[in-house]
């Protein structure tokens, strides 16, 4: 659980960071990271439009510097975009002033005011820079879709035991969550609504 859902007292170490919003609506905001794909964005997008889901993509700049079409795909379908930095740094192994100007390159493609440090560590002093500048955004559940070690069936039962009113859900459009995201997704998604939830982008 430590893993899929944030203890309290990991969440005390990024206060100002978006876990969470709005419990007391039943409302859950899906998010994506570190598209865009080819292989997988497009199929992504043809599945929240059928079934009529807006969500967040925290993007990897480099992936749009390469992919501008599927970039533009994502946002033309009412999308909103998030910064990942531009070569999917971990905060911990990468100098802050690396990284911060690693985290600027990507906004100079991305344009966004919302930034998700990949694997959701930071130190704090690249955490008092970057909130300065973006709302950071952790999760309320991570569905582990990128993990060799589920499979689709786990990957949505971690959806269904975690997911609650104000869930901030991250899944992977990537090509080593594909396998589990092509049956996990649109079975999160039925379960969800026949839930009542009502799906929200970050506000």
């Amino acid at each position: 659980m430590f893993i899929e859902q944030p203890s309290a007292f990991l969440r005390l170490f990024y206060p100002h960071a978006l876990w969470r919003i709005r419990p007391e609506e039943k409302a859950v905001y899906l998010t994506f990271d570190d598209g865009p794909i080819p292989d997988v964005t497009p199929r992504v997008l043809q599945m929240l439009d059928h079934y009529g889901v807006k969500a967040t993509f925290f993007m990897v700049g480099d992936n749009v510097r390469k992919h501008p079409e599927e970039f533009e795909m994502v946002k033309a379908a009412g999308h909103r975009i998030g910064n990942h930095t531009f070569n999917h740094l971990g905060g911990f192994t990468t100098r802050t002033k690396e990284y911060v100007a690693n985290v600027h390159k990507a906004d100079g493609l991305i344009h966004s005011d919302l930034f998700r440090p990949p694997h959701g560590w930071l130190r704090h002093r690249q955490y008092n820079l970057l909130k300065r500048h973006y709302k950071l955004v952790m999760w309320d559940v991570v569905t582990r879709d990128y993990s060799t070690r589920l499979n689709a069936d786990e990957v949505f039962e971690n959806v269904k035991r975690y997911a609650r009113p104000g869930s901030i859900i991250t899944f992977h459009d990537s090509l080593r969550s594909a396998d589990k995201l092509w049956s996990a997704l649109p079975r999160s998604i039925e379960w969800l609504q026949k839930e009542g939830y009502e799906f929200k982008l970050i506000p």
